[in-house]
């Protein structure tokens, strides 16, 4: 049977990842001191560069989602008012 993939948490992910953003070891350096493969470090510094932007971006996204759910919520009370008043006609109230 083969091995079991670990799994790492991203408090780790990201202390590895800042690691490496301070170019004070190379990648094999920190693989061998924190245990982990130097592609998976690579990996990481990559994902936090490219996702750096959405940290400081973060009322901006949420406040969209909030939007879209507002959105969909109207549409479903407009929906449900329309039924309640062709119900209401067809019943004589």
């Amino acid at each position: 049977m083969g091995k079991k993939r670990k799994k790492y948490s991203a408090e780790f992910k990201a202390k590895v990842a800042l690691a490496a953003l301070k170019n004070e070891e190379t990648a094999s350096e920190l693989a061998q001191r924190y245990g982990v493969h130097p592609t998976m470090i690579s990996g990481w510094k990559r994902t936090l560069l490219d996702n750096a932007a959405e940290i400081f971006d973060k009322n901006r996204k949420s406040q969209e989602q909030t939007e879209e759910v507002i959105n969909e919520l109207h549409r479903q009370i407009g929906k449900l008012k329309v039924e309640n008043d062709f119900l209401s006609k067809g019943l004589g109230y």
